[in-house]
């Protein structure tokens, strides 16, 4: 390893293999709770929550540590309204045959179509921008790297943070996405990533059977 500043690593937490078992099984059990909701309550939750959520965000692996994400998060009634009436614009054109056939049949089991009420109705929307410049200090302009891995990362674990929180997320991406640069007034040299939206479910919220057929272990991985 080549010569470079460090400090000792000391808050690693070992624990018994037993134990690593009971608590691998007890995650995997917590986290096939979570599901993609498209019904929100209009509930408050608090802005210390997502603070929390979204510093959980910003410590995931990433490129050079430049950490290329940024994150606006949207409570304001004006800004959502003016989200879901461009995000609509773009869905209608979406569902009306600019996604293909193949794509929309794709779609038609879990019942999406061009309205997203919940972009209004939701307490939270939080905006994911990736950076193309940057670097780990204020107003700096290098080349970041790995930039898309890096901040698909950092958004699962901001999902994650959020379900372990108590609240129900969507993603979201609509396309085109470049309205929400200019809605969050975002620079040039960022691009949005993802629409995130969290907050607690409706009291009628469903989940769509074709939603729960997940993979079996066999399916999506082979041990050599």
């Amino acid at each position: 390893m080549k010569e470079h500043n460090s400090t000792p690593l000391n808050d690693y937490v070992e624990y018994p293999p037993e134990e690593m078992l009971q608590r691998s099984e007890s995650f995997y059990l917590d986290i096939k709770r979570r599901h993609s909701i498209r019904q929100f309550s209009d509930r408050a939750v608090p802005k210390a929550i997502i603070e929390n959520c979204i510093k959980a965000a910003g410590t995931a692996p990433n490129g050079a540590n430049h950490q290329p994400w940024h994150f606006v998060a949207i409570h304001s009634s004006e800004v959502k309204k003016q989200v879901r009436e461009q995000a609509e614009l773009h869905e209608q054109g979406f569902y009306s045959g600019r996604a293909g056939e193949e794509w929309l049949e794709a779609l038609q089991p879990l019942g999406t179509d061009a309205q997203k009420p919940y972009l209004e109705h939701a307490p939270w929307l939080i905006a994911i921008f990736s950076q193309k410049k940057g670097g780990v200090n204020p107003g700096e302009k290098h080349q970041n790297y790995y930039v898309h891995e890096s901040v698909g990362i950092a958004t699962g674990f901001l999902i994650n943070a959020l379900h372990n929180a108590g609240l129900v997320t969507l993603t979201h991406t609509p396309k085109p996405m470049s309205f929400l640069s200019k809605i969050c007034k975002r620079p040039d040299d960022e691009r949005p990533y993802m629409l995130l939206i969290a907050g607690y479910p409706d009291d009628n919220a469903t989940v769509p059977d074709h939603a729960r057929n997940k993979k079996s272990l066999d399916e999506i991985c082979t041990f050599l």
